[in-house]
């Protein structure tokens, strides 16, 4: 099967899983520095999967209005979701296209067992926002997240080796990030620099201490930096266009205050 044909068949199995967004990037693509620092090689797909040509990213969004109410056991259960969704599709993905007959495996949303040996190791073995970066799907933001252009840093990725060659996506050059700061000003452990994406990078420790004090009263992620920056066409969906409805002292924003404090009074310590 050409490449182009294997591409719209994989697009078309997303689009049946429900899937948005899917990006494609050849494994060579790794090699070529974007910016400074890049990915180590023992990071790059080739290095996991030697037979790899071709990454597969796909996303799934964490929906904004319960995203909203972060931290909370309401976004707790949401992230949840989505992260065995990812592995299942990824899984299903794989499985599908190695019974057509193309070598290929499946890279888990996570590369980590738990926060506390995340704070110990602080880097997983593959980086699927790079991944989405590298397919395409998005660039990086203040916030070190991914941002994509329908629903901001607001998504979930997990990534498919394949032996197959496939056609590319090009990169998204122009920049998503208006560098408003929310990201970083709303920060309770104040854990972005607020310098360029790789200049910049989150201090992994003070985010994963944060998480793990979360995760014990079952609220973890924090995803304050997420929610607040403006970034994403879902922002217009859910009317939601101006972040000043997550300043406490905005009378305009009660009802959603009043909403958001409801669900992080129960279900959690």
């Amino acid at each position: 099967m050409a490449g182009d044909d294997l591409k719209q068949e994989i697009r078309q199995k997303c689009a049946a899983l429900d899937i948005p967004l899917v990006g494609f990037a050849p494994a060579d693509r790794w090699d070529t520095p974007l910016f400074d620092p890049w990915i180590p090689p023992e990071f790059r797909p080739r290095s996991i999967y030697p037979e790899a040509k071709t990454v597969i990213v796909f996303g799934l969004p964490v929906s904004l209005p319960i995203v909203d109410s972060a931290p909370s056991i309401w976004y707790h259960e949401l992230y949840k979701t989505v992260n065995g969704l990812l592995d299942q599709h990824g899984y299903r993905i794989a499985l599908h296209l190695t019974s057509r007959g193309f070598p290929l495996i499946w890279v888990p949303r996570d590369g980590y067992g738990s926060i506390e040996i995340l704070k110990e190791r602080p880097v997983a073995f593959f980086s699927h926002r790079h991944a989405a970066f590298l397919a395409g799907l998005g660039n990086f933001g203040i916030n070190n997240v991914l941002l994509t252009p329908e629903f901001g840093p607001r998504v979930r990725f997990a990534s498919v080796f394949t032996a197959a060659e496939i056609s590319s996506d090009p990169v998204m050059e122009e920049p998503l990030c208006i560098r408003c700061m929310r990201c970083v000003d709303t920060c309770p452990v104040n854990a972005l620099p607020g310098q360029e994406y790789p200049l910049g990078l989150t201090n992994k420790l003070t985010c994963a201490a944060r998480s793990e004090a979360l995760n014990k009263r079952a609220l973890s992620p924090c995803g304050i930096c997420i929610k607040v920056c403006p970034v994403g066409r879902d922002r217009a969906l859910y009317r939601r266009e101006d972040c000043a409805v997550y300043d406490e002292e905005n009378p305009g924003a009660t009802g959603l205050h009043r909403s958001w404090n409801h669900v992080r009074t129960y279900g959690s310590w």
